[in-house]
Parts: structure tokens; sequence; C-alpha cells
């Protein structure tokens, strides 16, 4: 266990620098810089910005800063908001996206593994017909159609539910329809799909034919190999949620992580983009591990070998 840990750990370091190195070359490749504007600053001004943020300096030094920087956790400061720093964005901003990716998530576990067992506990019954079609709306409507309804109707035209911000529960009604949908929908599917699949083993059939109560037979001996694509889907899912949507922050104008993300791209903010991505990488890194280690909890017979 400990070799693999630390083996795994080595991995995400080396990771998380390809990451980095790929963010900071593909964001210094693009055309302009920074400071480019429709209407161009004088070219003293220019000058200046350019010396204060070293970007003068050559390709490879403004690199191996930016890794010192990464090493010590210090992002750099934001090109668009003069005394600001990315460190200072994130943590204005992602507690605010957590804070929504944490009730999203809930509202997945909650209702997308229960979805899911119904239906395949009541295959080819209207349950499982219900289930199915929700299902696949909700993977086929995206999140940002599914935002701007909700506004356009529990909103602006019912009343019933607040148009932005996340200052009372029902504020968070409508960023989380948005947020969570297309992962409710997919877990309630996967779900389905994996116990159907658990249900037909061999050793289900023995455990019924032993006398076993059907409630030990699926929540004991069925539920817990059917959850295994379940979690592996949830490290990722969990990571993109809670890291916030772009879209999603944007419709319902929620201060979180992807709104500060989509302004800094209109901005051409570079360090702000390449901060918040390599969170982002950070974090869904984090979460894949956790999985992994989650998998032996969930299935005993799977072990991590030193």
């Amino acid at each position: 266990m400990g070799k693999y840990v630390v083996r795994r750990i080595i991995a995400m370091i080396i990771t998380l620098w390809f990451v980095c190195t790929i963010t900071f070359f593909l964001m210094h490749s693009i055309p302009g810089g920074p400071f480019t504007r429709e209407k161009e600053l004088p070219e003293a001004v220019l000058q200046a910005l350019n010396e204060k943020y070293h970007l003068n300096d050559p390709l490879w030094k403004q690199y191996v800063d930016y890794m010192k920087g990464i090493v010590v956790f210090d992002l750099g400061p934001s090109f668009s908001r003069p005394g600001a720093t990315v460190n200072q964005f994130i943590e204005d901003g992602f507690p605010v996206s957590a804070k929504l990716g944490g009730v999203s998530v809930l509202a997945v576990i909650i209702l997308g593994i229960p979805l899911g067992i119904i239906s395949a506990l009541k295959q080819n019954r209207w349950e499982d017909y219900v289930v199915t079609v929700l299902a696949t709306v909700g993977v086929a409507v995206p999140g940002f159609v599914i935002g701007t309804t909700v506004i356009y109707i529990f909103s602006a035209k019912l009343g019933w539910l607040p148009a932005y911000g996340l200052t009372s529960w029902k504020h968070y009604i409508g960023p989380v329809l948005a947020l969570s949908g297309f992962s409710l929908a997919f877990v309630a599917r996967l779900t389905r799909s994996s116990m159907l699949e658990v249900l037909q083993q061999d050793y289900i059939r023995t455990a019924r034919a032993k006398g076993l109560a059907e409630g030990v037979v699926i929540y004991k001996h069925a539920l817990k190999n059917a959850l295994i694509p379940v979690i592996t889907y949830m490290g990722p899912m969990i990571a993109a949620i809670m890291t916030g949507s772009f879209v999603t922050e944007k419709i319902f104008a929620i201060p979180g992580m992807g709104k500060y993300f989509v302004e800094a791209v209109g901005n051409r903010d570079y360090t702000l983009i390449m901060g918040a991505t390599v969170f982002y990488a950070a974090f869904s890194i984090v979460m894949i591990f956790i999985v992994d280690i989650l998998y032996g909890v969930i299935d005993p017979r799977i072990k991590l070998e030193d």
C-alpha cells in the first residue's frame, strides 16, 4: 500500500507538470498578448507593462519563473486587474463554486443512484420507462438550455425562483438543475446498466438460492459491485462540478471560478487562465486518486498491490 501511494504521488506530480507545461506554451503561442486591445495602447505604456510583468524576458526564463511559482503555490498576478493575484481569485471563487458544486453532487448521488437501482429492479415496467425517458432527456439537453429555461419560466414568467445569486435556498434550485442535470441522468443510466449486469451473475443466483432476503441480496451483494463504474465516473465529475461551471455561473451571475475564467478569457488574462486550468487539473488528479483508494473499500477483492 505504501509503495503504491508513493508511486501514485510521483505520477500525479509528473502529470501536473505536463499540464502546467502544455498550458504555459499554448497560452504563449496565441497571437497577441495580455495587453492587446482593440484600441492599441501607447508604445511606452505597453513597454512599461511588459517590463513590469517580465513579459520581455526570454520564453524559457518566463517558464522557469512560472514553474518556480507553481512549486510555492504562487500562480502570479492578474493582468486584467492591477494589484490582484490569481491566488486571490481562486480563494474568492472556489468556495462559491464548491458550495454550489457540493449541493449538485449531493443531488446526483441522492437522486441518480436510487433512480438507477429502481430502474434496474423494475426492468421493462413503467418505472423503468419513466427513469429511462428522464435520463435520456437529461443527457440530451445541455446545461445552458436547462438554465435559460428555468430563468425564463420560473423566474421571468412565474416569479417563483430568483434569477441570479446564491443568497437563499431558492437561489440554488436553478443552478443545481443546470449543473447536475447531465451527471444525474448519466449516473442513473450507468447505475441501471451496471446493476442489471451484476444481477445476472452466478453469485447473485447462489445468494438467492440460499434463501437470503431480496433486500440483502440487492444492497449487500449486488450494489457494491454495481457501484464500481459509478465511483469511477464520480471522481472526474466531482472535480468538474466543484471547480465551477463556466456556463452555469455566467448564466446565473454567480461569482465563482467559472465566471472568473470566462472573464479571464475575454480579457486575455493569461495567468488567470493558466491558474484556473492548473487548479482544476490538480483537483481532478486528487479526486481520481481518491477514487482508486475507494475501490478497495467498496470491493475487498480489489487490492492495491505494493
